[in-house]
């Protein structure tokens, strides 16, 4: 009796937050739809099943899974192009096909642990990526909000058949749209804790209504199929042509969950758990797909929203699919009425926000490198459509990490004078030292076949620089070697010794020191060659030198 009332109170708390967040997560619903190129009810389906069952099965209490702007735009490639092969196609039809696809992907990804797929693009290229989401969001939105067509066929030339084709535009439709724009901007501005996006909608239905803008020429959004959904059934024939958009869009949807939960994470939340989010987002997209949801995802805005709302659990996430079901139920009628222009300024308004100059900037300051990994990720969306997009977004992220592997860093060690301080070489401290006779290289990172042949080129510069006698591995910060690595290595060890030089090792780790030990060079090297430290090398190189004359 005490659970059930704990569990009401936890309930009533989450009411008010859940009716807070449905405010706004509703009309962005019907805003994504539209971008998918699906009826608007397919963005309510994905605000109720896919809602409710990550709420059962989720591990973050806050995360909000409808749907976001990239899957949408992600959707509209794949769903467009499953139109066009079969034009008699349900649009739900493909809607539910794309989903179950995700969802079994996704649900495969927890079978085989692939919860480290949350890093799977890096931050730079997935701002570049986002960026270039934005503008051909706002490039598709822009012909609504003039009351103009355009054949679609890319980014560049969509952009000058909008030009060509302004003086042609309605002016009512864009009244309607500029309207649209000022009640969100002075809703943000002047009522901030107010559901932008609930009250543009309302105010562009009840426009509709009372000027008759139908009439006047305004595009409304016309019948809506309300009432109970209808049993949707995935169409096995179109997964061929299907899985490598569900592959992106799973991913995608994966990564932003993942990124939106860990972002709002509170100290006193269980922690959050890869495989399972795996699992539960999969079940989401599956068991949305029999009502012909589009594919969900977690998103960051309306997450945030729950949170400021005051959420504490994921009931409010059950308070919002019960306001989106019951949306579908009595307010189709009404939603009817709504014109395109307001749901696309609406879309705008909210997707603008993915081009985020100040995040290019920083990047641009802390890497340039990466910077342009993030420029060439956004042109490859505008220049080659979403789904291609992804997956230079995927190959860039690939070919950075490729990079830093590539080329890791190798530090010419001296000591600070007077201390056992011992640190990189640089023009700060020209006074550091180091007892003649004695190189210290300190590689970092892993060493493998990949960058072995760099390192040992690097270590073998400072030895031509130098000259010495021993050449001492700093190994503290090397935190692997492979079998390649190793081998070359006990050959360098060789190569040195028939030349005169000896090569010593210092500061490994458990990892390396028993990869070393399996290898003829721990044989080799033997204790006296091989030390705890860096500190403890230098004072045995030290004390075999001769002392110094005395006349």
């Amino acid at each position: 009796m005490e659970a059930t009332s704990t569990q009401r109170s936890r309930f009533t708390a989450d009411l008010i937050p859940g009716l807070t967040t449905a405010a706004v997560v509703v009309p962005k619903a019907l805003a994504y739809a539209t971008i998918a190129g699906l009826p608007v009810q397919a963005g309510l389906f994905a605000a109720m099943v896919p809602m409710v069952v990550y709420a059962v099965l989720g591990t973050s209490r806050l995360l909000s899974v409808s749907t976001t702007t990239p899957i949408a735009i992600l959707c509209a490639t794949a769903i467009g192009e499953a139109l066009r092969d079969n034009p008699g196609l349900d649009p739900l039809t493909a809607a539910a096909t794309l989903s179950v696809l995700v969802g079994l992907m996704l649900i495969g990804a927890r079978v085989l642990r692939f919860g480290f797929l949350a890093n799977f693009i890096s931050e730079p290229v997935l701002t570049g990526f986002k960026a270039g989401v934005g503008f051909v969001i706002v490039a598709d939105q822009v012909p609504k909000l003039l009351g103009i067509h355009i054949h679609k066929e890319g980014f560049f030339r969509d952009v000058a058949s909008i030009f060509a084709q302004a003086p042609e535009l309605s002016w009512v439709t864009l009244a309607v749209a500029l309207a649209t724009f000022a009640v969100i901007y002075f809703s943000k501005r002047f009522l901030p804790k107010s559901p932008a996006p609930l009250l543009a909608v309302a105010a562009g239905i009840a426009a509709s209504t009372v000027a008759g803008l139908e009439a006047a020429g305004v595009s409304v959004i016309g019948t809506i199929h309300g009432g109970f959904p209808a049993l949707m059934l995935p169409q096995p024939s179109l997964f061929e042509a299907m899985w490598p958009a569900a592959a992106g869009i799973a991913l995608i949807s994966f990564t932003e969950s993942i990124a939106a939960a860990r972002a709002f994470v509170r100290k006193t939340d269980p922690p959050l758990d890869a495989n399972r989010e795996l699992l539960a987002i999969g079940a989401a997209n599956a068991a949305g797909a029999f009502i012909g949801s589009i594919p969900a995802g977690g998103g960051t805005s309306q997450t945030a929203v729950s949170l400021k709302a005051g959420s504490q659990t994921q009931a409010a996430s059950l308070v919002v699919a019960a306001v989106a079901f019951a949306t579908l139920l009595f307010l189709a009628p009404v939603l009817a009425l709504m014109p395109h222009a307001t749901l696309a300024a609406v879309v705008i308004a909210y997707s603008i926000g993915l081009v985020n100059p100040a995040e290019m900037v920083a990047i641009r300051r802390v890497h340039t490198m990466e910077f342009r990994w993030a420029l060439v990720a956004c042109l490859g969306v505008m220049m080659l459509g979403t789904l291609k997009g992804i997956l230079v977004a995927i190959v860039l992220s690939l070919l950075s990490l490729m990079l830093l592997a590539n080329n890791p860093n190798v530090h010419e060690i001296r000591r600070k004078p007077g201390t056992n301080v011992f640190r990189p070489r640089s023009p700060e401290h020209p006074e550091d030292e180091i007892p003649p006779g004695l190189l210290i290289a300190r590689p970092e990172g892993r060493i493998f076949f990949v960058n072995v042949g760099n390192v040992g080129e690097k270590i073998n510069a400072m030895v031509r620089a130098t000259t010495p006698q021993v050449i001492l591995l700093d190994c503290s910060a090397m935190i692997g070697l492979e079998y390649t690595a190793l081998k070359m290595l006990v050959e360098a060890e060789e190569r040195l010794h028939a030349e005169g030089t000896e090569l010593w090792m210092a500061a490994l780790s458990p990892e390396v020191l028993a990869l070393v030990q399996r290898t003829p060079l721990a044989e080799r090297l033997g204790h006296e060659r091989m030390f705890h430290n860096v500190e403890q090398a230098v004072a045995a190189f030290e004390a075999r030198q001769p002392a110094p004359s005395q006349s």
